[in-house]
């Protein structure tokens, strides 16, 4: 069955909202953490110039998701993992003495009988304030997060994020913004997916749609499929038929000047396995534009590895390698549908996202992003 459209989704939310604990002066760090199905992932950054610079970070696969599907509720192992690692997070915001923060879950929380539960023992034992998101803002997030990677010559744009609960997908027209300006145009949506209050012509989202099926979710729909080869094509297809709602799904695009930026692990190990690396290295990867073809390469790749052999290899490692091939079908179904031979890599997200939105919003950016 086609996903549910959420109640307000094409009504999209003014700005993001971002809770200080502290008037910001200009040395002042921020920190961005994202609770999603599959891992916890932080940042510690401070504005320099039209951007920032990291000062810290954290990531971990803490699998909170795990068994949802089955249960609907967070496992009590699921529960203590993630509870470790948001004790790490809250030791980095001390140590730093971070001045502003956002702090958000996801998909696991937003469907979790006991999620919100849950965050009240995160603040409890950890004094972290963690806030459960709609998808909307999940997707304004991701697209704000890609604003640098946007093309001046893109006037058809999707941004997809692929997620361990969920996949965010939105579309902008940019056609009537001057080519020198459209990256500027994404950077402005962190106040909201519609801005007209400076007069500036502004991008357009044409529609926008949260599939409820990541990586985790999708896998855990095909878990009692034994061959390889036949679960990756059920899983393609199935999320295929998860994009009937979303409206450019159902007309026929024109290939030029449109771009997909793909952000997500699954994206992102990808491109480490088509560039050969031994050793991810974000700055050859981020930006990177592979064609369907060595997307397509990849994926074969991994099939005839069968799951053993993607278990020792490097570039995927043990925390993903149970869900590389649902994320590659979501990744398959999405370059079978839309006409383009590229995809943009982007290793950025939500976190980047909320970074941008605190920095902007309080005019820590000088003028050249925000």
């Amino acid at each position: 069955m086609a996903p549910r459209r959420p109640n307000g989704a094409g009504a999209l939310p003014k700005q993001v909202e971002s809770p200080a604990l502290s008037s910001p002066g200009p040395a002042d760090l921020y920190a961005a953490l994202d609770l999603g199905t599959n891992s916890c992932r932080m940042l510690i950054a401070r504005p320099e110039g039209d951007q920032f610079k990291v000062v810290d970070s954290f990531s971990k696969s803490v699998q909170l998701g795990a068994g949802l599907e089955k249960t609907g509720r967070l496992s009590r192992s699921a529960i203590y993992r993630t509870l470790q690692a948001l004790r790490v997070c809250q030791q980095k915001i001390r140590r730093h003495d971070v001045g502003r923060m956002r702090l958000v879950a996801t998909e696991a929380c937003r469907r979790a009988s006991n999620g919100k539960s849950f965050l009240s023992r995160v603040r409890k034992e950890t004094g972290l304030y963690l806030d459960i998101i709609k998808p909307q803002e999940e997707a304004q997030l991701a697209v704000v997060s890609c604003a640098p990677l946007v093309n001046p010559g893109t006037e058809q744009l999707l941004v997809v994020d692929i997620g361990g609960g969920s996949t965010e997908l939105v579309w902008i027209d940019l056609r009537d913004v001057p080519a020198p300006e459209r990256s500027r145009a994404i950077m402005r949506m962190h106040s909201g997916f519609y801005r007209t209050d400076d007069g500036r012509p502004g991008a357009r989202v044409v529609d926008w749609i949260s599939v409820p099926l990541g990586v985790a979710t999708l896998r855990d729909q095909f878990h009692d499929v034994e061959d390889d080869s036949a679960r990756f094509a059920l899983m393609s297809w199935f999320f295929e038929e998860n994009l009937a709602e979303f409206a450019p799904y159902k007309n026929e695009q024109s290939r030029d000047g449109f771009q997909i930026i793909g952000t997500s692990g699954t994206v992102t190990t990808v491109a480490a396995s088509h560039l050969g690396l031994r050793r991810y290295d974000r700055n050859k990867v981020d930006g990177l534009c592979m064609t369907s073809d060595e997307i397509d390469l990849v994926i074969r790749k991994y099939l005839a590895l069968g799951p053993a052999g993607r278990r020792r290899d490097p570039r995927i490692g043990m925390d993903r390698q149970a869900l590389i091939m649902s994320g590659a079908a979501i990744l398959q179904a999405l370059l079978r549908c839309w006409p383009t031979d590229r995809l943009s890599v982007a290793d950025r997200g939500l976190r980047e996202g909320m970074l941008y939105a605190l920095m902007s919003g309080d005019g820590a950016l000088k003028d050249g992003q925000g």
